[in-house]
């Protein structure tokens, strides 16, 4: 019997709305598998969409959003280690967890158990690339990391050779060297849509997400401290509105641009999705937004 419930899925897919609307009828708790929503102040450019947990006036519990600040180097070390406390505390009150999210990385972190220790640097590979152009280093990280979101990492030769390093070391299964795992039994569920449906769906979320405030966001942001360099880390969002708000870019091609980087993003993640699957995850995949459907092959897994 499932003791763990995975809603997956690329942006804009909707996965949050279903996902809670199944821990309201399971009586649930969400855990976040987003890389960008554990930092306070970024609202609206990582839609977080904190009003979605509310259904039907009942609020649903959401662990690992707004948890660092944005200057707070967080990884998917860390990530890791917080699901695991989070999924123990949640399942010893004898809740079954819904863990929705969209980060390839964190996700397979936890489904696959990687063994998460402090990566050391590895001299024979970083002489083995030595030779290796920076577009080459560039190709074997994507290759590694296809959700790849803080794309910064591809402009600079030392950091792109130190994320393709801990991708390496991040791809070996758990050992039992670092901290023990719960035994997980997950039904894992994937939300798909026809790609042209998902394009538009991008598309208009963005001009939600703009007509919301995402550039008074990021305006914020930069204000409080936050540099442009940072805000161009995080790669999509951050990255076209801060070039935006330092008139590098018209407002047209901010919401062109994004939206084209945003469905390329969404293809990555589904890229890691098959990854997954060829690791041996076996992922039920629901089309659009058919909740009954979801629903259905949860609770045959979870009274299986």
């Amino acid at each position: 019997m499932a003791n763990l419930v995975v809603i997956l899925g690329p942006t804009a897919s909707g996965k949050t709305r279903l996902a809670v609307r199944l821990a309201r009828d399971l009586n649930s708790e969400i855990i976040s598998a987003d890389s960008r929503q554990v930092y306070r102040g970024m609202d609206i450019g990582t839609g977080k969409d904190l009003e979605e947990y509310r259904i039907d006036g009942v609020e649903i519990p959401y662990h690992l959003i707004n948890i660092v600040d944005p200057d707070y180097d967080f990884n998917v070390f860390e990530y890791q280690a917080r699901f695991y406390r989070c999924y123990r505390e949640i399942a010893s009150r004898g809740i079954v967890p819904v863990l929705v999210g969209g980060t390839g990385l964190y996700l397979s972190a936890v489904l696959e158990g990687y063994r998460m220790v402090e990566v050391p640097e590895d001299p024979e590979l970083r002489e083995s690339l030595k030779s290796e152009t920076l577009e080459g280093l560039q190709r074997r990280l994507l290759a590694m990391n296809p959700s790849l979101h803080n794309t910064t990492d591809l402009l600079d030769r030392d950091r792109i050779l130190r994320a393709i390093e801990i991708a390496r070391y991040s791809e070996k299964p758990d050992t039992g060297d670092a901290q023990e795992h719960p035994l997980l039994e997950p039904v894992v569920i994937g939300i798909r849509w026809n790609r042209d449906v998902l394009r538009k769906r991008i598309a208009r979320r963005l001009k939600e997400r703009l007509a919301a405030g995402m550039i008074d966001e990021v305006k914020k942001l930069h204000q409080s401290g936050v540099s442009w360099e940072r805000l161009d880390f995080w790669g999509l969002e951050y990255r076209y509105v801060a070039l935006y708000l330092r008139h590098k870019i018209s407002y047209w091609e901010l919401t062109e641009e994004l939206t084209i980087r945003i469905g390329q993003f969404a293809k990555r993640q589904e890229t890691w999705f098959r990854r997954m699957e060829r690791h041996g995850i076996e992922i039920f995949w629901v089309e659009g937004d058919d909740y009954e459907a979801l629903k259905r092959q949860v609770y045959r897994n979870l009274l299986s």
